[in-house]
């Protein structure tokens, strides 16, 4: 019996990627996305065998309807080895438009509230079982805030430190938790950027460096492998350079501007 995974975000960009690579590995898929349309189209001309997947409709951004999809895996699937929240929301922000507040709100409840309600429905199961591994898609921009990122900075510093509490609680029950924090990949979500962005990686190459990532059961990595050195840089960087480097620096487009 193949092994089991539960994917968000599976119609395009980096959940779309993993999803080609662990089904290459052999997984059967569990794949979730507002846009199921997508993820149909993407399976048949991919050629993925009609037994090894099942396509979930569901917003992460509404927890109910997440863990619904959750569920409805649990009974028509099984327990997965492998769930990884991919879902994610990025665009720019400015705190001094009231709009803007509501985009901040909209970021948290998908690249968090949306990534603890995936998880959710199967940690019970996977402490019973004794193993699976819980993957957050963090951002080495959870690193430090950048100017014009006030919502997806913060979103993804949340993402890390929140896969590091869910890692010491099930750490005893053999439940991994696998933090991946993704540079710059040329997916639609960067394809807007109005900077230059180091390092750029194809989705393909991601998926590869994660997959060895998560069956490694790796706590932390960041994606490639350059940009962990410029995140380690970022860290300890002062304030007055920090702020002096990035000051002037293109800002990705807000949401109204897209």
């Amino acid at each position: 019996m193949s092994k089991l995974i539960f994917i968000t975000g599976a119609s395009s960009g980096i959940g779309q990627a993993l999803a080609w690579r662990f089904y290459q590995a052999g997984y059967s898929l569990a794949l979730v996305s507002r846009g199921t349309q997508a993820i149909q189209a993407w399976a048949n001309t991919r050629g993925l065998e009609a037994h090894r997947y099942q396509i979930y409709t569901a917003d992460v951004a509404v927890v109910d309807s997440i863990v619904a999809a959750g569920q409805r895996c649990l009974q028509t699937q099984g327990v997965p080895d492998v769930v990884i929240a991919s879902a994610g929301f990025s665009t720019g922000m400015d705190t001094a438009e009231r709009d803007d507040l509501d985009v901040m709100a909209r970021t948290f409840a998908t690249n968090n509230i949306g990534m603890a309600a995936s998880f959710h429905p199967f940690i019970t199961a996977m402490v019973q079982r004794g193993s699976g591994a819980l993957v957050g898609i963090a951002s080495v921009h959870g690193i430090r805030g950048m100017p014009g990122h006030g919502a997806y900075c913060p979103s993804k510093a949340a993402v890390i430190s929140y896969c590091e509490s869910l890692r010491g609680e099930l750490r005893a029950a053999g439940v991994k938790v696998v933090t991946i924090c993704p540079g710059y990949i040329d997916t639609p979500l960067t394809q807007n950027n109005r900077y230059s962005m180091p390092f750029l990686m194809s989705p393909e190459h991601f998926a590869d460096a994660a997959y060895a990532a998560i069956a490694a059961g790796t706590s932390y990595r960041v994606i490639p492998w350059q940009m962990g050195v410029v995140a380690k840089l970022l860290r300890v960087l002062p304030n007055a350079v920090f702020d002096k480097v990035f000051a002037g620096r293109p800002r990705k487009p807000r949401a109204k501007a897209n």
